[in-house]
């Protein structure tokens, strides 16, 4: 999933995974967060993509965006009246 849209070209993704702890035997959420190239910038905040490994891009980026699975739900804008703007 998308977590960042904010530079040119580039996506930071978040890949959620569990990890038993060594000495206690609890899962324990981690996540690993890369940077993605997106050359055409089709990407955006909350969408779920297909990634692949690639070779460096930049000292950061060594993934490539290869398609969006999933768009975000773009937000809703509340609808005002004038007895709610009260």
């Amino acid at each position: 999933m998308v977590e960042s849209a904010a530079r040119d070209k580039t996506r930071t993704v978040v890949l959620p995974f569990l990890s038993k702890h060594p000495k206690y035997g609890k899962y324990v959420r981690k996540r690993t967060r890369l940077h993605v190239h997106d050359e055409k910038n089709e990407s955006k905040s909350g969408d779920r993509v297909e990634i692949a490994e690639c070779r460096p891009i930049s000292r950061t980026k060594s993934w490539i965006l290869v398609r969006v699975v999933e768009r975000a739900a773009e937000p809703v804008e509340p609808i005002v009246t004038e007895e709610a703007a009260r």
